[in-house]
């Protein structure tokens, strides 16, 4: 007797506007990591705009209408609907069509892709359900151009990757730089993924991945002070991070820092200038910002 596949679990959106829907798209799609979702945002025959999430194992009610009331408010989450359909590999069907996607001397693909990189490029090979994990969120693509930006003036010798996800910046700078770099994340199951990725992009020696809340872990000291510093988080967590940041950078150490959006990226900017860290590039992709600071000490 065959057995049934298991069911997909839909959450969804319904939202005005272009704009709105693609916002939240990307915040949400910062909220969640690994095979959690797969999220799409698309327009709906009656003008409104949707966000739908596919899960493999049924979310908790409760904590995802939290997590959409944090991304995206109250109203909105009032839309939100929650239902089954049928079995599918949402993973596969939202990377079908995403291609390599090039930054600077890097080209971030899938393995269907491999073949299509470049011979004059680092092919960086990420399989992730979400889109931002890929080098498709403007974040990612944002800090692969800044790190290629320092990368082509500088070498920096101690380099640290905080909140990994995926680990793509991590392989990157160990890739171009063929040496080691420290990788951390507060999640778990990102610490593994991360690991796993850095050995199926041949620098698995060079990648040492650790589970760490912001720079709570003996970890750092041992491999700091850091000439540079990747951190592709939220805005909220960088400007709490800028004191720890700050302390454990090498003299005229560089940070590249994104996962904010573009209206928060002054008050970003204002928390590390006060820690004596001074702008020196700033990029703004999809309406998101990526930032290179160096500090002045």
């Amino acid at each position: 007797m065959s057995l049934s596949p298991a069911p997909t679990y839909r959450a969804s959106l319904t939202l005005a506007d272009e704009a709105a829907t693609k916002q939240i798209a990307d915040v949400l799609g910062e909220t969640f990591f690994d095979d959690q979702a797969a999220i799409a945002a698309f327009e709906r025959p009656d003008g409104r705009w949707e966000v739908t999430l596919h899960f493999s194992a049924a979310p908790d009610p409760a904590a995802l209408r939290a997590q959409v009331v944090t991304a995206a408010g109250e109203t909105v989450a009032q839309t939100l609907c929650l239902d089954t359909v049928e079995a599918k590999d949402w993973v596969k069907a939202s990377l079908a069509d995403l291609k390599p996607v090039p930054a600077g001397r890097f080209v971030v693909h899938g393995a269907h892709d491999r073949m299509r990189v470049p011979a004059n490029r680092i092919g960086i090979e990420i399989e992730a359900a979400l889109a931002f994990g890929t080098g498709h969120h403007g974040t990612t693509r944002g800090c692969l151009l800044l790190l290629d930006h320092v990368l082509k003036a500088r070498r920096p010798r101690r380099v640290l990757d905080l909140g990994t996800g995926t680990g793509v910046l991590a392989i990157a700078a160990a890739r171009a730089r063929h040496d080691k770099v420290l990788a951390s994340d507060i999640d778990a199951p990102s610490v593994r993924v991360a690991r796993e990725n850095a050995r199926a992009n041949r620098c698995g020696s060079l990648v040492e991945v650790i589970r760490a809340t912001g720079f709570a872990a003996p970890d750092f000291a041992g491999h700091g002070p850091f000439d540079l510093v990747l951190a592709n988080i939220l805005a909220h967590p960088l400007r709490q991070l800028a004191g720890p940041m700050a302390s454990h950078l090498a003299p005229s150490g560089l940070v590249v820092l994104s996962g904010l959006l573009t209206p928060q990226a002054v008050a970003v900017i204002a928390a590390y200038r006060a820690r004596g860290l001074v702008v020196l590039r700033h990029l703004k992709i999809e309406g998101w910002s990526s930032l290179l600071l160096r500090s002045t000490t």
